[in-house]
């Protein structure tokens, strides 16, 4: 067959793309290197009865109707708001930090104090960053900043990230506030809900289409070769003039030339107890590695809309600094947005720049964190743009 489109990697950005062509009526090639489709958000009912998601939790939030109105068309839902806990000495209160975490670490009176020293300043219902909220001149929220970055965010990320927050990109740690508000769920996003069946049955929903071939079990970096030089691209050892659509990371596609760019990944020790382990499905560790390892326990079985009573599947999840060779830490999650990292990838973008039938999109090659909704978004305006259509045009 004739392939009009070759796509790489079947997680959202692949698998929304690939479909939007097909849809199009552009034949599309697949190449996924896993075993499997569905990229991080994989997920299967396990041994206990509890739909394990393979890659870590994965919970579905957007404001965005466009975007649920896209998966909708190949998944149903169920409501489900995710609320975290964080171990804060010996406590356990909500994450992100808010005026009931204060209540929990503090003394009533004192409580009282810095809680209404918070609202007077930013207002109910209002996020700020800790790193904004750390350079307030106020002594006593100046005091309140200190300790919440002291217990929630400081060990925390040198155990996610490998530095210290003052040395990542702001907004990594703008992304878990410190929230004036009563209201503990870790999103405020309008939808919060899961497939109904689950990511990976929601992905083969997406990809059944007589148009989409999919070979999984298949490095994608020994059959597309790009030439840098010649500003081409080359597929099973011939010149390739279709779409070429890459979601892995850069500098894999380009042999490592510039060097490698910097990731984190992610390894998860899977075990199963007796009822129930934890009261949330997720308690942070912000602790430090000498205390705890791991950055969080999972208890995916709280994520389910009928979860199993007699037994369950916890996951201890440990952070490491992504070696592709490694028995742990061999899968990329996480771009790090340090000056030196994004200064390297931007040098492989230019490479690859001048190739106009090649696109980088998601969370790896874009070298950015997109949420799943930010990145199923993505995969609708890039399609849109390469196609010259709206959605709402396409067959359904």
């Amino acid at each position: 067959m004739q392939y009009d489109a070759v796509v790489v990697g079947a997680g959202y950005a692949g698998a929304v793309s690939a479909r939007r062509l097909a849809d199009a009526g552009k034949h599309v090639l697949i190449l996924e290197k896993r075993s499997h489709i569905g990229g991080n958000a994989y997920d299967f009912i396990d041994e206990n009865g509890v739909r394990r998601h393979e890659y870590g939790p994965h919970l579905f939030h957007t404001n965005s109707s466009r975007v649920i109105d896209y998966l909708s068309r190949f998944t149903q839902w169920y409501p489900y708001e995710q609320r975290v806990l964080g171990y804060v000495e010996e406590k356990l209160v909500p994450i992100p930090f808010n005026l009931t975490s204060i209540e929990r670490c503090f003394e009533f009176e004192k409580a009282e104090h810095l809680k209404d020293a918070l609202i007077e300043t930013y207002g109910m219902e209002k996020k700020v960053p800790i790193l904004e909220l750390r350079k307030n001149p106020d002594p006593e929220i100046n005091e309140l900043a200190e300790f919440i970055f002291e217990h929630v965010f400081k060990y925390y990320t040198m155990k996610q990230w490998g530095y210290s927050a003052d040395q990542i990109d702001p907004t990594v740690t703008a992304r878990v506030p410190v929230h004036i508000s009563y209201d503990d769920r870790y999103f405020q996003d309008t939808f919060q809900q899961m497939p109904k069946e689950g990511y990976t049955a929601m992905f083969e929903h997406i990809l059944i289409h007589p148009n989409i071939e999919i070979r999984l079990n298949t490095d994608a970096n020994e059959l597309l070769e790009v030439d840098t030089e010649k500003k081409e691209i080359r597929f099973e050892n011939e010149k390739y003039d279709g779409i070429v659509i890459y979601t892995g990371i850069v500098d894999s596609l380009l042999k490592y030339q510039l060097g490698e760019l910097s990731y984190r990944s992610l390894w998860f020790e899977n075990e199963t107890e007796d009822g129930d382990y934890q009261p949330a499905a997720t308690v942070n560790y912000p602790t430090p590695e000498s205390q705890h390892a791991y950055t969080r326990i999972t208890e995916y079985k709280h994520m389910m809309e009928d979860p199993p009573k007699n037994k369950t599947t916890i996951a201890i999840e440990y952070p490491f600094e992504y070696i592709r060779t490694a028995e742990k830490g061999n899968v990329p999650y996480y771009p790090v947005f340090t000056e030196e990292s994004k200064q390297k990838y931007q040098k492989y973008a230019e490479l690859i720049k001048p190739i106009t039938n090649l696109y980088l999109l998601g969370r790896l090659s874009e070298y950015r964190y997109y949420n799943m909704d930010a990145c199923v978004e993505a995969a609708l305006d890039f399609t849109e743009k390469l196609l010259g259509v709206n959605e709402n045009s396409e067959k359904h």
